[in-house]
This record gives structure tokens, C-alpha cells and sequence, in this order.
């Protein structure tokens, strides 16, 4: 292989688990139907499409446990398909609202073939996306990793071996039912790292996993290959890490090239732009505007003058930063190559949901840069697991406790406005613990509340809660969604001392929150030769 160097584009693909069996209109559930339409649907597409016209590529790409779950749920799956029914037939209203205005009608007309387009895919996937993700793992392309049961943040549980045990044998199981193999890889969540983590990984027979910059950069000992090639930790799994400058020129609204100013503009959109009594079927029924996905306008400057989008002339921008980004990795490699005995590999990860959702063109950016890297005789796509077939030997080293996000240590998930979540975490956790240790099983009623339990702790520990509080976006949701999952385990947990569980509870509660279905909450036992509270000490 004569390739100078290698890139490892990797996609993290999450969502909380959101689902409201309850109300068929909550806001919320919208994330992962926007999710679906704008990123997964269009990524599955070029993914397809450069397998078809024989392009030589491999991404690697993380699924986490609670989209896998939400993608794969019937409700979920059935009101999906309502709410593009819906987009169809508002996106067939706009096509005759703009036909005498081109410019505006070519974009509808866009949309209209989008939306006719996903449905005739979610259709033919007999609604489970999962079904084309498994096939183009199984051809090559694509390297599907895992991720913890519900992104729970691992560093702030390191007091607690059994709640990380728990987070990632979830975490697997749910990957091995839906892609009959184990994972060779695993995203930790925000890539939270901290020293000693990495053995229950091995334990667990991950290979690798990713950490920020710094996380590699300030190792023990410091790596001789700095963030361009892995290293080994103690226990034997392989930690990757970040490439600022690559990843800051995709990802920055204000650097990178998502802020082109022909690119779509993400915030103009027609449920707040167009009189009330036109869009009031297509908007919350309570009367509340939202995003429809429908935008017409370009970014065009940074102020409040927006002109018409032209999506060719955005295709030609995805293309010249297409081009360029390839341009930049060639600097890169032809530097690092003469630095390096081996080659250099150019690790680029980025959340999922920027390819579509937040960047419009992303996808189409994607797709002609992997067709322009396939004809590349300096730079080759390739995944960790490649990576490290081909150069199994690697220095080893201890990352630096380490997380992205502001800072980089920790301060996201753990901040004035967040940390009242973290001593509730803990007792229930404890307590989740205890029962798993000590709880003689009576009867299969008590084996439900149990496995109810352990669900809670889980849905509790996600770190999008903390995450969302900090940056004050859904801050009552997600305050809401937190105590909710307390409570319900503090009910259940006492009812479970009491003997008198309420039957009716406990089947609500499987019926909404009906995540893990074959759960068993033995995960949470502590290791058979130590008592939880001495693994603590």
C-alpha cells in the first residue's frame, strides 16, 4: 500500500431517548424525526450511491444505544412516517404557493422531491434504518462502533465500577441484537476519558476508543507520534485522538465551512416566517410555531437581509470545500510522512447530525469528498480497526483525564448549573448496587421492578441532561426529564421495600420508558470477589 497517509472520518451518532407514548405531539420526539430526514436518510443515500459507482471508502461511524432503540421502536417508527406525511403534504402547498416566484419555487420543488424521496426509502427499509446501516457494514464501508447504554458521562462515575460496567455491557448487548457481531470500537461519551476506564473496555473486548486532543496529547509518557497515530494503553486498547484542524474546518460556524454564505441558513424557516392562519395544520396544535424543515434562504451576510437559496450554487461550494479540505490533509501528511516511520492517520470525528441537519449540505460535501479521496493516489479513508492491522505495534502510554467541549476537563457535564444532578446520581446508584448485591428475587413481579430499575438508573445517568442544562437550550426539559426518572426509581425502590408495588405504575412505566427490553439487573452486581464499597475505596 503506497499510500502517504490516512484519513478516519468518524461519525458520532446520538440522540437521547425521547418518546412520549402519552402525547403524540411532543416537541422533543421531532429531534429524531428531523434527525432521520435531514442526516441519517440523506447519509444512507450517499453511502449507497458510492457503493454503487464503485468508489473505494470506509467510515467509521457510532450508533449509540437510545437512537438505535428509538429507531428500531414501532411507535417511534409508525409516527415518523406520520410526520413526513405531513411534510409531503405542506412541501405540495408551498410548491403551488411559490410557482410564480422561480427562485422560491425550485427550492420547494426540492424539498417536495426530499421528503417523496425518504418515504419511498423508510418505506422500502420497512421503517427500520438499521436495516441499510447493517448492510453496508456487512459489504466493508462502514465501521459501526458502540457507545454507552444512554451516553451516560463515565469520568463522573468512576466512583462507581459497577454503574460503568452496567453503561457499557448495556451498551454492547444492544449492539450485538441489532448487528450480530460484536464492536471492535466505542465512542465514550463526549469523550470522556479518564485514567483506568480503558480496562473495562479490554474487559468488555473493545479494541479502541477516541479521545480529544489534549486527552493523547498530554499522555504519560507524552507520544512520540503525538495525535497521529494511536497509542496503547496499559490494558491493551488502543486510544485514538481528535486532529483539531481538520475537524475545526468542518464543524465552526464562524471558521469552517458551514458559515459559507451560500450555504442554507439554518434559522429561516417557514413555521415562523409565514402567516399563522397558513401554516397553523403544520405547527404545535396548541398553536406554539416550530421548525418544519422547510427554509428558503441562503446565509448570505450576518445580519437580518437573507437572499433566495440557490442549491447548485451551494453544491459548487460543497465541491471547492471539498477540494480544499483534501488540499489541507495533503499539507498535512506531507509533513507528518517525513516525521513518521509509518503513516500518518488524520483522525476526524463529528457529530452525525451536523451532516444534513445543521449543515444542509454536509452530505453532499461528504459524498464529494470521499468520490474525490477514492481517486487520491496520497490519501486513503480507513478505519481504526485497519489502522491498527496494519501497525499493531504502538507506543503505550496513560491519556490525560480529558473530555471535549468547553475546556476540555469535565466543566461541561459538572458546572454550577448542573451539579444538584449528581448526588441524586449517586444514591440511586448505590442503591441500584445494593439491590443487585443483596435482593433475594420472590416472585416475577419483583424481577420487573427490578429490571425497572436499573432502566431508570440509565435513563437518569444520560449525559444530554446535564449538557442541556448547562447550555440552557431545552433547560426544562431537560430538568424535567431528570427528576422524572428519579422519582420514578425512588417510587419504585420504595415500593419494592415496602412489598406493596403498584402494578399499574410499574406498567406505565415499562410502557413508556421500554428501553433495554431484555434488561436484567444483575448488571449492576458487583464483582464476586469484592464488595462494591471496597472497589470504591
Amino acid at each position: 500500500m503506497n499510500k502517504k497517509g490516512f484519513l478516519a472520518l468518524v461519525l458520532h451518532s446520538h440522540l437521547p431517548y425521547v418518546r412520549h407514548p402519552e402525547d403524540p405531539y411532543a416537541l422533543e420526539e421531532e429531534w429524531l424525526y428531523e434527525a432521520i430526514t435531514e442526516t441519517y436518510i440523506p447519509l444512507i443515500k450517499v453511502f449507497s450511491n458510492l457503493v454503487r459507482d464503485g468508489v473505494d471508502f470506509k467510515v467509521t461511524l457510532s450508533l449509540s444505544p437510545t437512537l438505535i432503540s428509538m429507531l428500531t421502536d414501532s411507535l417511534l417508527q409508525d409516527r415518523y412516517l406520520n410526520h413526513l406525511n405531513k411534510l409531503i403534504e405542506l412541501s405540495e402547498k408551498e410548491l403551488r404557493r411559490t410557482k410564480g416566484d422561480p427562485k422560491f419555487y425550485r427550492v420547494a420543488k426540492m424539498y417536495n422531491e426530499k421528503f417523496l424521496e425518504s418515504k419511498r426509502l423508510f418505506i422500502n427499509y420497512n421503517k427500520n434504518l438499521l436495516i441499510p446501516f447493517n448492510v453496508l457494514q456487512d459489504i466493508g464501508v462502514l465501521e459501526i462502533i458502540t457507545c454507552s447504554a444512554t451516553h451516560g458521562y463515565l469520568p463522573l462515575m468512576d466512583r462507581y465500577p459497577e454503574a460503568v460496567k452496567a453503561q457499557l455491557q448495556v451498551g454492547i448487548k444492544i449492539y450485538e441484537e441489532n448487528f450480530r457481531r460484536r464492536p471492535r470500537g466505542i465512542w465514550l461519551p463526549e469523550c470522556g476519558y479518564y485514567p483506568g476506564i480503558d480496562r473495562y473496555l479490554w474487559d468488555e473486548g473493545l479494541k479502541y476508543f477516541f479521545v480529544d486532543t489534549h486527552g493523547i496529547l498530554n499522555s504519560n509518557p507524552r507520544p512520540t507520534y503525538k495525535n497521529f497515530a494511536p497509542i496503547y494503553t496499559d490494558s491493551g486498547v488502543a486510544a485514538f485522538a481528535r486532529d483539531v484542524e481538520s475537524s475545526k474546518q468542518v464543524w465552526s460556524a464562524q471558521e469552517g465551512y458551514p458559515g459559507d454564505y451560500n450555504y442554507r441558513e439554518f434559522y429561516r424557516d417557514i413555521g415562523y416566517d409565514l402567516d399563522y392562519e397558513y401554516i397553523k395544520d403544520y405547527i404545535h396544535p396548541e398553536g406554539f410555531r416550530k421548525q418544519t424543515g422547510i427554509k428558503y434562504y441562503k446565509i448570505t451576510e450576518k445580519d437580518e437581509h437573507k437572499e433566495v437559496y440557490d442549491p447548485q450554487k451551494a453544491k459548487n461550494r460543497a465541491n471547492i470545500h471539498a477540494q480544499n479540505f483534501m488540499f489541507n490533509r495533503h499539507k498535512q501528511i506531507g509533513y507528518l510522512s517525513s516525521k513518521m516511520d509509518r503513516s500518518p492517520i488524520i483522525v476526524s470525528p463529528y457529530d452525525t447530525e451536523l451532516f444534513g441537519h445543521w449543515w444542509y449540505e454536509g452530505p453532499i460535501w461528504l459524498d464529494l469528498l470521499l468520490r474525490k479521496i477514492g481517486k487520491d493516489d496520497k490519501l486513503k479513508t480507513i478505519s481504526p480497526s485497519d489502522y491498527l492491522d496494519i501497525y499493531p505495534i504502538n507506543q503505550v502510554a496513560t491519556p490525560s483525564l480529558s473530555s471535549w467541549g468547553a475546556q476540555g476537563y469535565n466543566q461541561v457535564w459538572l458546572d454550577s448549573s448542573n451539579s444538584w444532578i449528581y448526588p441524586k446520581l449517586h444514591k440511586i446508584t448505590e442503591q441500584m448496587i445494593d439491590l443487585a448485591n443483596t435482593w433475594q428475587v420472590k416472585n416475577s413481579i419483583e424481577l420487573r421492578v427490578l429490571n425497572q430499575l436499573a432502566r431508570e438508573v440509565l435513563l437518569a445517568q444520560s449525559s444530554d441532561w446535564a449538557f442541556i442544562i448547562k447550555t440552557d437550550t431545552m433547560k426544562e426539559y431537560a430538568v424535567r426529564r431528570t427528576k422524572e426518572h428519579l422519582n420514578n426509581f425512588n417510587c419504585l425502590f420504595s415500593s419494592l421495600k415496602l412489598e406493596e408495588i403498584d402494578i399499574d405504575f410499574l406498567k406505565g412505566l415499562e410502557k413508556k420508558n421500554n428501553i433495554f427490553k431484555n434488561i436484567d439487573y444483575k448488571v449492576y452486581q458487583s464483582n464476586q470477589n469484592a464488595n462494591y464499597k471496597e472497589v470504591m475505596l
